[in-house]
């Protein structure tokens, strides 16, 4: 079980750094002022230069740092409005589920057409989005949108009087479409880890088992976590797997939990947060006993079900990454571990359960139930069941093994500090932006309406990457209300570069983005529930003892 319970520490005074005029620089103790201009360099690439920028910085405890930016004010150009909509989402519970639309111009003057007819004033915007290291961007398609409104409520109204007239559509902020013009405000909280000073542990950690969800706030109370930010992407959807389940790699003190989604970049923590890097990862397994070896599929995860697909090359429909699908695949051989959950999952196929040495104790001819103490098993599905049957001997030692290995094709062996998060896409690489979205499964083909929504509008966001002395900065960007916009993909980049960050990543956001410092949520989550239960977080714990 991933938990410990470790004492609180003492924050320090404040750092006030207000970005609005000629810089000046004024020390009282351990406390200092900066106010500089707001387009000199440091300032957030976001909006038109000259916006008033704040930033306060505390010390948390000695070698982690946390600062809160805010940039610009509301911007009264922006309203609320309705996006005629073919619903997305409609056969997931995932709240973050972009809506089905961008048409065709045609298209899209059809429906205009259609809900002016119906006395709606309707109009037709052109979607264009920039383009990144392996995305042309330019045209994504034309949106169609009604009325301009002062608030959401009356917004709301409107989507009423547009659903009654047999259509569908959803309230926006105009906030969030993302202009450069743009005028704010956002919201971003930094944590700084220096290795240099810090004395502590930078952690990953899942909870009491892999299968269920925790919220990031319960997950650094029970570890007695400094600060917290939410991880990787899960799954949520019970009909994609096991909610909870890192949807991508998972190594928790070195030991893999979760596989790949294979070349996708994960955020690799070394030796409690004294180094860190992004990398991007591919894996192999194996199941051997009497010189014979069979593929593994996956690690503690459904049979049969891949999230963000990367697998194999039977899988369907695709052996690439793509985000937010699940691929297929009837014919599986997964291996559990004792982290996974009370009980493995259950179905048609076959299970070797294992004792602590590996040697197998049973056969069920129906997959599910408990492991033994210190036991792990082998799930088969499909034409694997044959083979794992004539493998798995009363008495046999199976011999499982898993191979994790860079973009170059060396071998990655974490060591017992060592764990690694899912994440995508890249925003920056030595420096520069380099943002990877269709190499990472964030360009669907035939699905522009998905990228709009995943991609090119500004949503909360938690980013995570190092810079030129060493550090691991982790980010949360707050959005989906008026106080704060949020970031597109690229924004994200733009941020993270100008944060000083030499490589970064993109970890799972939405309304998944959670900051906890000092035993509460200090950012504002976007789901209408509150706090999001998620997968896993990244914890910082204070020195032990």
């Amino acid at each position: 079980m991933k938990k410990r319970r470790l004492g609180g520490a003492a924050v320090a005074l404040g750092v006030v750094l207000a970005v609005t005029g000629h810089p000046v620089q004024a020390t009282a103790g351990n406390r200092t002022t900066d106010i500089r201009i707001a387009d000199a360099s440091g300032a957030l690439p976001l909006g038109p230069a000259g916006l008033a920028e704040t930033r306060t910085t505390r010390t948390l405890q000695p070698g982690l740092t946390l600062t809160r930016i805010v940039r610009g004010t509301v911007d009264p150009a922006h309203h609320w409005t309705v996006e005629a909509t073919i619903p997305g989402g409609d056969t997931s519970p995932d709240p973050d589920a972009p809506p089905t639309t961008l048409k065709d111009k045609a298209s899209a003057d059809e429906l205009a057409a259609d809900l002016r007819a119906d006395g709606f004033d309707a109009r037709v915007e052109q979607v264009t989005t920039p383009s990144t290291a392996d995305y042309a961007g330019g045209t994504l398609g034309w949106r169609v949108r009604v009325g301009d409104f002062t608030s959401q409520s009356a917004a709301a109204t409107e989507r009423i009087r547009v659903i009654n007239a047999g259509h569908s559509g959803s309230v926006t902020y105009t906030g969030w479409d993302g202009a450069t013009s743009d005028r704010g405000p956002w919201r971003i909280d930094v944590l700084t880890v220096d290795p240099r000073t810090f004395r502590g542990t930078l952690d990953a950690a899942y909870g009491p088992d892999i299968e269920n969800r925790e919220t990031v706030s319960t997950l650094a109370a029970d570890a007695g976590a400094v600060a917290a930010v939410n991880a990787g992407f899960f799954v949520l959807d019970p009909r994609s797997g096991a909610p909870g389940d890192p949807a991508g790699i998972g190594v928790y003190d070195g030991r893999l939990l979760s596989e790949p989604v294979s070349g996708r970049p994960g955020l690799v923590v070394h030796d409690g947060g004294r180094r860190s890097q992004i990398t991007r990862l591919t894996w192999e397994g194996r199941v051997t006993a009497r010189g014979t070896t069979l593929p593994l599929d996956g690690v503690d995860r459904v049979p049969g079900l891949i999230r963000n697909c990367g697998g194999s090359e039977d899988d369907s429909p695709t052996s690439l990454p793509l985000h937010d699908v699940t691929c297929t695949n009837p014919d599986q051989l997964v291996a559990f571990t004792q982290e996974y959950g009370a009980n493995t999952p259950q179905g048609e196929g076959v299970e070797a359960v294992l004792d602590s040495r590996g040697r197998v104790l049973q056969l069920r001819s129906v997959r599910g139930g408990p492991l033994p103490s210190g036991g792990s098993s082998i799930q088969a599905t499909g034409r694997h069941v044959a083979a794992l049957t004539a493998l798995a001997r009363p008495g046999e030692r199976l011999r499982v093994e898993t191979t994790l290995r860079d973009d170059r094709g060396r071998r990655v062996t974490p060591s017992p500090g060592t764990d690694i998060v899912n994440a995508g896409p890249e925003l920056v690489r030595d420096g520069r932006l380099h943002v990877t979205p269709a190499t990472d499964g964030m360009v669907h083909p035939g699905d522009p309406s998905w990228y709009y929504g995943w991609v090119h509008k500004r949503n909360p966001r938690t980013l995570a990457g190092t810079d030129a002395a060493g550090r691991t900065v982790l980010v949360t960007a707050d959005g989906r209300s008026t106080d704060s916009l949020g970031l597109s993909i690229t924004e994200s980049a733009k941020v993270a570069r100008s944060l000083g960050l030499r490589d970064a990543v993109n970890l799972d956001g939405g309304g998944s983005t959670t900051m906890v410092a000092n035993g509460r949520v200090i950012n504002k989550p976007s789901d209408a529930a509150g706090e999001r239960p998620v997968g896993d977080a990244l914890l910082i714990l204070p020195r032990r003892h």
